[in-house]
């Protein structure tokens, strides 16, 4: 049987994920994270090394990382311990914690930055004005993974997101919070997000005595 002409132009049209690892991106482990941030403060790359650090503990989305601004961390000239953004995919707050590494990191840099209150954190090197782009983001994720030995394809700006969650979900168990880090808005979003299966759930279970 013949095909017919859409049919033969279907067959020709290449698979959009075609040569693509497709799936969710893996978490980064607490080595790497240190290795990525060794690499980064040989080369001095403060700005790097602060967005690596807020993109970690803040465990937000990147379009959502990109457009914070000076004064959602920072009061009376010190970083906040803790923070809240509006999140722009669901419209709702989600708190955040920034540990001592993070703080120092993101005061050094904006010691170099500068600014005021209004400015974004990360500002587009082509337009002061503007904040970095997510697709810059994406590149330099990119580049942190491949500096240390690590394949760009199973990595990506959503590992930063999911590296805390995941390290808080192995060590409680604890879904609901999690959930609350990540603003999830139903807790089947964040089994599906973290990639939890039979036997996370089976494992959890042998380890809680009654």
């Amino acid at each position: 049987m013949e095909m017919t002409e859409s049919q033969t132009v279907a067959t020709k049209r290449q698979v959009w994920n075609a040569g693509r690892t497709v799936g969710a991106k893996r978490a980064l482990k607490p080595k790497q994270i240190w290795q990525i941030r060794f690499y980064l403060n040989q080369n001095r790359r403060l700005r790097d090394r602060a967005l690596l650090d807020l993109a970690i503990d803040s465990k937000l989305r990147g379009c959502d990382l990109v457009r914070m601004k000076i004064g959602d961390i920072v009061s009376g000239g010190q970083i906040r311990t803790r923070a809240i953004v509006m999140q722009q995919k669901t419209s709702r707050p989600v708190q955040f914690e920034l540990l001592a590494d993070a703080r120092a990191s993101l005061l050094t840099w904006l010691e170099r930055r500068g600014g005021t209150v209004e400015d974004y954190v990360f500002p587009s090197r082509v337009d002061r004005d503007r904040h970095l782009s997510t697709r810059q983001y994406e590149r330099l994720v990119d580049d942190w993974v491949t500096a240390v030995g690590l394949m760009r394809s199973e990595y990506g700006t959503h590992s930063l997101r999911r590296t805390k969650a995941s390290i808080i979900y192995r060590a409680t168990g604890n879904l609901r919070a999690v959930q609350i880090l990540l603003g999830h808005c139903k807790i089947e979003n964040t089994v599906r997000y973290l990639g939890i299966d039979v036997e996370d759930a089976l494992a959890l279970a042998e380890n809680t005595e009654i």
